[in-house]
């Protein structure tokens, strides 16, 4: 009885925290293929992917299957699709904080003109800020411009041991001061961090945007472009710190965020610390079934079925790099919750089960709570202690006990 008021009391509870947004905007099913472009000429898949003429179809049957194909020739050839040069622009700047917020909500309004009236009258502290090119190209240079906020810890804190180092990724449609009280928790324990803006996000997000839609959305190649930046973007950061001088490196994803650090840990055997704030196997079965996206899945539904979106995005998908990550010894963490609406926890549950059937060194924490309900009281304490406590014994323990081969060009498992 009481479980069932419980699961009842939370569901209404996570429903409403999902449905309070006025702003989301359904657009219409894109396929995208020129967002792709590039992976297509370089590897010489036109003719295979698009037939004798070489060119994307328009008709909605043939480009769906041509969309599929592509995605197979992704995941085939993933090492190359997620590789890139590294920057040569890396610079810090400083400035004051912003939140950039992505709902129109008149606390979140308040608060935002709140913060930019302390910085126009100097009340505020600036803080640093790694900037670099992205190796991934889009049409909006504001989002082409990397951004992550650097927090190193303090000097009194790293001596003795390795330096290490964390990138945080927050969740899609996080405003600029979402997790950095993680970076500062971390700070506490001599790691240093990096909270990226992931492609579409805060200083990133172009102007025509309210949200981050543009990171997911209906348009297909536009999504897989934003995981395909938001990878290499992460692996460029910890290009940075090798400069820096740092040694041991991992990565703390949060919904979306968590797909992209997973794929990123997939194909780059530095990151030997994982922290996956919600996961799934799948990302065109988390947008179908999902309360968050069904502005999404409107523009699918009639012209795509579930099916074929998981397919649709399966080089996004982490499901198809599980074998990937398994080759590399790393400490997972996953947190999940029991009555999420968003990821659905049965997808999350899909992951466990990989990670244990590939002896993946993994910590599994349920929590007894939502997607959007993890970010409230007294949820958020407990995920913030679970993530903290892992980082700091995970890296506590690669001090003394140091996994092998942490260099970028060190030779994957194929694909």
């Amino acid at each position: 009885m009481l479980k069932s008021l419980y699961t009842r009391w939370m569901y209404a509870w996570e429903t409403a925290l999902t449905t309070r947004d006025s702003n989301r905007v359904v657009r219409p099913l894109e396929w995208g293929f020129e967002w792709l472009d590039g992976f297509v000429s370089t590897r010489g898949l036109a003719a295979q992917i698009f037939g004798p003429t070489a060119t994307p179809p328009t008709d909605n049957a043939a480009a769906e299957q041509a969309m599929i194909a592509l995605n197979e020739a992704v995941i085939r050839h993933s090492q190359d699709y997620y590789d890139y040069v590294t920057p040569t622009d890396f610079h810090l700047e400083q400035r004051y904080p912003q939140l950039f917020p992505t709902n129109v909500r008149p606390s979140t309004l308040a608060k935002n003109v709140r913060l930019n009236e302390r910085a126009r009258r100097g009340k505020s502290r600036q803080a640093q800020f790694l900037r670099f090119t992205s190796p991934e190209r889009t049409p909006h240079p504001e989002n082409d411009l990397v951004n992550a906020r650097w927090y190193p810890a303090p000097a009194g804190k790293i001596t003795g041991k390795p330096r290490q180092a964390m990138i945080v990724l927050p969740q899609w449609n996080a405003d600029a001061f979402s997790h950095n009280a993680l970076c500062t928790l971390f700070n506490r324990f001599g790691i240093s961090s990096l909270r990226l803006s992931k492609p579409y996000h805060d200083i990133r997000r172009p102007a025509e945007l309210e949200r981050s839609d543009y990171a997911c959305s209906a348009n297909i190649g536009r999504t897989l472009s934003a995981c395909r930046q938001a990878v290499v973007d992460i692996r460029s950061s910890i290009d940075w710190l090798q400069q820096q001088g740092y040694e041991q490196f991992g990565v703390l994803g949060t919904s979306l965020g968590s797909c992209y650090a997973f794929i990123a840990a997939a194909h780059d055997p530095r990151i030997q610390v994982c922290a996956f704030n919600h996961a799934s196997t799948s990302f065109g079965d988390v947008v179908w079934t999902g309360q968050s996206t069904r502005h999404i899945r409107a523009a699918f539904e009639g012209v795509v079925t579930p099916e074929s979106l998981a397919r649709l995005w399966a080089a996004v998908s982490p499901i198809h790099y599980m074998d990937r990550f398994a080759s590399m010894p790393r400490k997972v963490l996953v947190v999940h919750g029991k009555y999420d609406l968003t990821f659905l926890n049965k997808f999350s549950l899909q992951v466990v089960e990989n990670f244990r059937a590939r002896n993946i060194d993994y910590t599994d924490c349920e929590l007894p709570c939502g997607h959007y309900t993890l970010g409230e009281t007294p949820f958020k304490y407990m995920d913030g202690w679970a993530l903290g406590s892992f980082v700091y014994h995970s890296f506590k323990y690669l001090a003394t006990h140091p996994y092998p081969a942490t260099c970028k060009t060190q030779e994957l498992v194929s694909s």
